[in-house]
């Protein structure tokens, strides 16, 4: 190993396309959406109770854990509706017959995203391509019997949008199968893989991922296994030189165990929002992010609550990467369309004052239930939300630098279950 090549030497990135990003979307797609099952318990952060949170995981996509958790509702209804059928059978009922990259590529740019990053293998080992050392363990040999990787890259760069690729490096059920995990000190301590040769396997895959696709964002998941922290052939340094090398402007998440990171990730309600450093919120329009039969308008995100996550996160200098579950045959279930629909109209008109804006954070506006401002070009806006009906805002009640014309503003609330309003004021100082 090289002087140069230490932890240090890694470059630090936030280029351009990801600062003035104020969406993402997240694909979760597998073999667990057939099956498609989990308890409709709680958003993550929201459940005090380790064991209780995987005994009754509301993650579709940890499927293949939770009904093996004994008496756990997973469990049973696996037991009754599949009788206890192995796990892989659903990679071989998986039949993705009406999946259209394109119009999901379209959706997605309508909605106001920037950049796309779908599943390559979850924590149950399946890979979404031909990947090495897979065998017919994969959705080309099996299956949907497609490069499902390849397929979604080619329609998201179409569409004009930026492509990365999530990827499970901390666990895989298959490859390094344990005893089910039933806390979360199972999953970061005691029965997470640690091997230098399942590392070098992750390896091999993410290599094969960079030179097939060009995915400029590489989202890991569950850490990264200990032994494989180096910088030879087939560590984990040398791939992360590798990555940035190869795509100058690329940049990874914070889920390398603590190896290296670009920009810090939270889910749901869990995680802090770090101060100074570039983050991301990552969650489900539902409480799940594999596609959730049992699910509906009371677990969804309504569009303008999705709304006002999106503003929330970029008033506070981060973005949203907001998931989609698609069934196994490939359409995007109609709560979740109807969700990005709706944030795309109000994208639409709004992303230019979110995209490369400063943000200024929560506000105290009386009157209003709910109020966010960013800074752009000048320009103060400030996104309302509250009871139905007038509102007159006075200069007093904007951010400190900012003022109109006048003695107040009156702007009708729409009330709040519709999306905010927005109002504008023009700098009367160096916001800076």
């Amino acid at each position: 190993m090289s002087d140069s090549s230490t932890w240090d030497a890694l470059p630090q990135r936030l280029p351009d396309w990801f600062r003035d990003a104020p969406l993402g979307i997240f694909i979760h797609w597998g073999a667990y959406s057939v099956p498609a099952w989990a308890e409709p318990t709680a958003e993550l952060g929201a459940i005090a109770d380790d064991l209780g949170w995987f005994a009754h995981n509301p993650y579709a996509e940890w499927y293949f854990n939770t009904i093996r958790i004994e008496g756990s509702p997973a469990a049973e209804h696996h037991r009754e509706v599949h009788g206890n059928a192995p796990y892989d059978d659903f990679l071989d009922q998986w039949e993705p017959t009406n999946f259209d990259p394109s119009a999901w590529a379209d959706l997605f740019r309508r909605a106001g995203a920037d950049y796309v990053i779908p599943t390559t293998k979850h924590h149950d080992g399946i890979t979404l391509w031909d990947a090495p050392g897979t065998g017919d363990r994969n959705t080309v040999r099996r299956g949907p019997r497609q490069d499902l990787v390849g397929a979604i890259a080619e329609a998201t760069k179409e569409a004009g949008l930026r492509f990365g690729v999530y990827y499970s490096g901390g666990l895989d059920w298959h490859v390094r199968p344990t005893e089910p995990l039933e806390s979360g000190k199972d999953v970061s301590d005691l029965k997470r893989p640690r091997d230098d040769e399942y590392g070098k396997y992750c390896s091999a895959h993410m290599r094969d991922i960079i030179d097939r696709y060009q995915p400029d964002v590489f989202w890991n998941d569950i850490g990264w296994p200990d032994e494989n922290f180096h910088f030879d052939e087939g560590g984990l340094g040398e791939l992360l030189e590798y990555f940035y090398d190869q795509r100058p402007e690329g940049l990874i998440n914070d889920r390398f165990s603590g190896a290296h990171q670009d920009f810090v990730t939270t889910e749901y309600q869990a995680g802090e929002i770090p101060e100074d450093q570039p983050w991301e919120n990552n969650r489900g329009i539902g409480l799940s992010f594999g596609y959730n039969q049992v699910e509906d308008e009371t677990q969804y995100m309504s569009g303008p609550r999705a709304i006002r996550h999106v503003v929330d996160a970029v008033s506070k200098d981060g973005r949203v990467m907001l998931n989609v579950g698609p069934r196994a045959d490939g359409t995007l279930p109609e709560l979740q369309v109807k969700t990005l629909e709706a944030v795309g109209e109000f994208m639409a008109e709004h992303k230019a004052h979110l995209a490369g804006s400063r943000g200024l954070g929560e506000q105290e506006i009386p009157g209003t239930t709910w109020a966010r401002a960013v800074e752009n070009d000048g320009q103060c806006y400030v996104f309302l939300s509250g009871p139905q009906g007038p509102l007159t805002i006075s200069a007093a009640d904007l951010p400190a630098g900012y003022d109109w014309p006048g003695e107040g503003v009156t702007v009708e609330l729409p009330g709040e279950d519709a999306a905010p309003i927005t109002i504008s004021a023009s700098s009367v100082n160096d916001p800076s």
